[in-house]
This record gives C-alpha cells, structure tokens and sequence, in this order.
C-alpha cells in the first residue's frame, strides 16, 4: 500500500519539528560556550547532530516510500537563559512536546493502517523515552549541587566526555 498524502504531511511536520529541535540544541550550545561551559557545549552539540539525524531519518523514509518532503520554516530558537539548570529543564519540556509528537504521529500511522511507518516509529518511540530519562538525571545532578554553584564544573567536565560529535567539539570540550 503506497503513502497516503496525510501520512506525508504528517511526516513532513515531524522533520520540521526535528530540525527545529537540532536547531534550538544548537542555540543552547552557544549558550554554554559563552558561559564557559564547553562541557554542556559539547553535550547540546551532540543533541544537535541527533536531531539532524532524526530528521533526516524520517525524510530517507519519505523518499523510500515514494512520498514529496515538503521543508518548512525554522524559527529563530531561544537563546537566553538564567542558568544551565534553566536551559536543561527546557530540554526537557522540549522533549516531552517531542514525545507527544511522535506519539501522534504513531496514532496517525495507525489510523492509515501505515505498518511500516509504526514499525520506524518503534525506534523513535524508544529513543524518546531513553532521552528523557538522560536529561532527567541531569536535572536532578544540578539540583543536588545547586543549580550553578561551583561543583558545575565537575558536571560540565563528565557531560564535556559524551562520546559523538566532530573532532573539533570534542576537543573543546577535552580543553576544560
């Protein structure tokens, strides 16, 4: 059974979606580089390329299946941010809106008897919930050491080892 238009469209929202995330990760890595935090830099550049990622994950499997990508505009993202715990705690809201887009999208492939589509959206549905997990730990660790206080630094240093990214990031963050 080929692709349904409603499929494509719903699809194409979810890479919008995806390379909007990429690129507020991207944000929030500026964020920690102009805040000495080349660790949390490291770490949101990772995000990034996941996001990119994803997004074109999903766009090879609208390709695969026949189907038009269609781009959509990305929105200036956030950049302003009162403290690291401040930027992880919208990671978190960030991928808890993700989830439950992805969540609709799995009603949607659902609803058009898309079994290939659910079948893709299995592993997404997985990397979700590992993502959250991920940042809530971080939360909790900047909670426990107040927010921003020194002991950021040793933080900073163990989210800067987060395996991934260009050589040029990673030794960046190998700097601190």
């Amino acid at each position: 059974m080929p692709i349904t238009p409603a499929v494509v469209e719903a699809i194409n929202n979810q890479i919008q979606a995806e390379f909007q995330s990429a690129y507020q990760y991207l944000a929030m890595s500026a964020w920690f580089h102009e805040n000495n935090l080349p660790g949390c830099a490291h770490w949101m550049n990772i995000q990034w390329q996941e996001e990119t990622a994803h997004a074109m994950k999903l766009f090879g499997y609208v390709h695969d299946r026949g189907g038009a990508v269609t781009l959509q505009a990305i929105t200036a993202p956030e950049h302003t941010y009162a403290s690291p715990l401040d930027v992880f705690r919208a990671v978190r809201e960030h991928e808890a809106w993700i989830t439950s887009r992805i969540t609709e999208l799995y009603d949607i492939a659902v609803a058009h008897r898309d079994l290939p589509l659910q079948i893709m959206l299995q592993w997404f549905i997985s990397e979700q919930v590992e993502e959250e997990a991920v940042v809530d730990s971080i939360i909790e660790r900047l909670q426990m050491i107040g927010g921003d206080g020194p002991s950021i630094y040793l933080l900073d240093r163990e989210l800067g080892g987060r395996p991934g990214g260009d050589a040029v990031h990673s030794s960046t963050a190998e700097q601190h």
